[in-house]
């Protein structure tokens, strides 16, 4: 049986009323969660009434496997949902019936409709973006139009956010942020729904509330209702008690809003607050740093991080000539702490703030045999904005050959040239017949269908002259060539929901920052084949992953890369966000932490990130 610190015990023994614990990292506060949820229960209330959200499926069923612990076989009679499924359960529930619309078939309704209204100089992704933020917020399309009168784009995103409504409507389909929507509506305008859920769950959790949006702060206030008591077991045997950190808040892009967490006690003025300081996880060097950091924030809740874990090591800050310098060295000290200080690979990380960083670090590891692996994500030259482009420049290369013909079926159709299956049966069927190459046949086969003629013809007319030049252009003003006659930046981005990384683009500026070491395609095709699977996709390697993807995790060794202007913070973001992410990141360490910058970056001058002197205390 796991034993509660002092503070943990007092906010898990919290009874009646309302209650917000505010947890430092690695302070347990997931684990206290459990425990208050289990003194409820031992303090005769029924499991029935208890209601514990989160927001993602996997904290949800890693609390039931704490919670089981704790109560045996009492625990699956709690209800431990994410938000959105317990809003979806409700709705069903209420009556409602509908289809959930799923990411991709959203996106293709919304292109449906910008197409039909003629909207195009908008990119898919950045409607769909405001879209959602609208909902998050509970702006309906009509509030919507009234807020943005008199702006061209924004009325343009209403009408597609108008007729995106009705579409559904008609069709009986909720997306994701309906489901919040929908269910603050029924709470708020049904008081007889409202009152049953309400004496349903006499008691409601959350955890992680730093990551609730404005929907999902209405939604709670309408559940909770009047759960006023002083927690010591007297009151109206109701209650609300949240966790969560308003330091570890880095989900503004996804319209979560820190401002939930440190304004709670003003919209709850009768709450309690508990805060958790002490940290279990990393060493008093590390917490040092991470401390010095977050102070420089205006907006925040005071707290204080403190350890019983022994003194570590300093952290060590590690200056490098430009990004592949940083690399090598961070391989270097990979490689002493693996081969010298008895540290396992899959003990180490490196975070980053973009997933485009990743790229100098896999080669450097794939150089050196050094095993890793992409966490949650994908190698650099298997991500599909990378891989179209090698495909372009392997057909490029070798047209006429089984190569070739492989990477004709990637690209033909990229960007979009409405070419089918059927089309692409018919040229294949027709290749062999004549005993030809697919280009071969693609350029001498008869096309009947007037529109896939014409786009065929485009494609062969900017192929041809690159095919006949491509000994001469180098990798790298190939790939900057094609670029441009594909529009292949807008194509790639179109339909992504905009977020302060545009890492699509940073992605093929980074190809073209490799290819320039390489005097031909052949050469740069090579290099990119000897990635081998073993090494990039071994779970028991060191872990590259953005520190967004870091969130919740910890290791022992934790190097978090790129600390320059521009990149963390980021350019675009908001500079208490971006303390808030490096905040994260540094706090995933254990026992060791390396912060390392380039003086050089993507072949220009960079400069050393202000959170460095922040964090090391060289800020007067």
């Amino acid at each position: 049986m796991i034993h509660l610190n002092a503070e943990q015990q007092q906010a898990a023994s919290f009874k009646n009323g309302i209650a917000s614990v505010i947890a430092v990292p690695g302070s347990g506060k997931t684990l206290t969660m459990t425990h208050r949820i289990g003194n409820l229960v031992k303090s005769g209330v029924n499991p029935e009434s208890i209601l514990g959200l989160t927001f993602t499926r996997n904290a949800a069923a890693a609390m039931k496997k704490t919670l089981k612990n704790v109560l045996k076989e009492k625990a699956s009679r709690v209800t431990l949902q994410t938000m959105h499924a317990f809003c979806n359960g409700l709705l069903r529930t209420e009556g409602k019936t509908f289809e959930i619309l799923p990411e991709r078939e959203q996106m293709i309704m919304i292109k449906q409709i910008m197409k039909k209204a003629k909207i195009n100089q908008v990119p898919t992704g950045s409607v769909l973006r405001e879209i959602h933020l609208a909902k998050n917020h509970l702006i309906a399309p009509d509030d919507f139009r009234e807020c943005y009168a008199g702006d061209f784009v924004m009325m343009q995103i209403w009408q597609v956010y108008w007729e995106y409504e009705h579409a559904k409507k008609t069709k009986l389909l909720l997306d994701l942020d309906d489901l919040l929507v929908e269910t603050h509506a029924i709470l708020k305008k049904q008081e007889e729904i409202r009152q049953k859920y309400q004496k349903m769950y006499s008691h409601v959790l959350v955890d992680e509330f730093q990551d609730t949006n404005p929907s999902q702060m209405e939604i709670l206030k309408l559940l909770v209702g009047n759960s006023n008591g002083n927690g010591n077991g007297n009151g109206n045997n109701r209650s609300f008690w949240i966790c969560g950190d308003d330091w570890q808040s880095i989900f503004a892009f996804t319209g979560a809003s820190v401002g939930n967490i440190i304004n709670f006690k003003q919209v709850f003025p009768s709450c309690r607050q508990f805060i958790l300081h002490e940290n279990y996880r990393s060493t008093p060097q590390i917490l040092q740093v991470c401390q010095r950091l977050i102070e420089h924030n205006t907006r925040r809740i005071e707290k204080t991080l403190t350890t019983g874990n022994p003194d570590g090591a300093e952290v060590v800050v590690i200056c490098a000539t430009n990004e592949e310098d940083e690399a090598n060295q961070l391989v270097l000290e990979i490689k002493e702490l693996t081969e010298t200080k008895g540290y396992e690979h899959k003990e180490i990380a490196i975070l980053y703030r973009s997933n485009f960083q990743s790229r100098v670090f896999e080669e450097g590891f794939s150089k050196n045999k050094i095993p890793y692996h992409i966490e949650n994500g994908t190698s650099f030259y298997q991500r599909r904005e990378v891989k179209i482009l090698l495909d372009y420049l392997r057909f490029i290369d070798s047209p006429i050959s089984e190569e070739g013909d492989e990477a004709l079926r990637q690209i033909i159709n990229v960007p979009n040239r409405y070419i089918g299956r059927a089309f692409m049966e018919e040229l294949s069927g027709y290749s062999s017949l004549k005993e030809l190459h697919l280009y071969q046949a693609l350029k001498v086969m008869r096309i009947d269908i007037p529109y896939v003629r014409r786009y065929v013809r485009e494609f062969i007319t900017i192929m041809e002259p690159l095919i006949k030049d491509a000994k001469q252009i180098e990798p790298a003003e190939m790939i900057g060539v094609l670029r441009a006659v594909l529009d292949y930046d807008r194509f790639i981005t179109d339909d992504d929901i905009p977020s302060p990384d545009d890492e699509k683009v940073n992605n093929i500026n980074q190809l073209q920052l490799s290819a320039n070491r390489y005097a031909d395609i052949k050469s740069l095709l090579t290099y990119t084949e000897t990635f081998q699977d073993e090494i990039s996709n071994d779970k028991n390697g060191v872990s590259l992953m953005t520190i967004h993807k870091a969130k919740g995790l910890e290791f022992p060794v934790v190097c978090l890369t790129g600390m320059i202007s521009g990149l963390m913070p980021h350019k675009n973001g908001d500079i208490e966000e971006e303390r808030r992410i490096a905040f994260v990141g540094a706090s995933r360490a254990m026992k060791l932490l390396f912060l390392s910058y380039s003086l050089n970056y993507m072949g220009r001058a960079a400069k050393k990130s202000s959170f460095l002197d922040e964090m090391m205390g060289n800020v007067l």
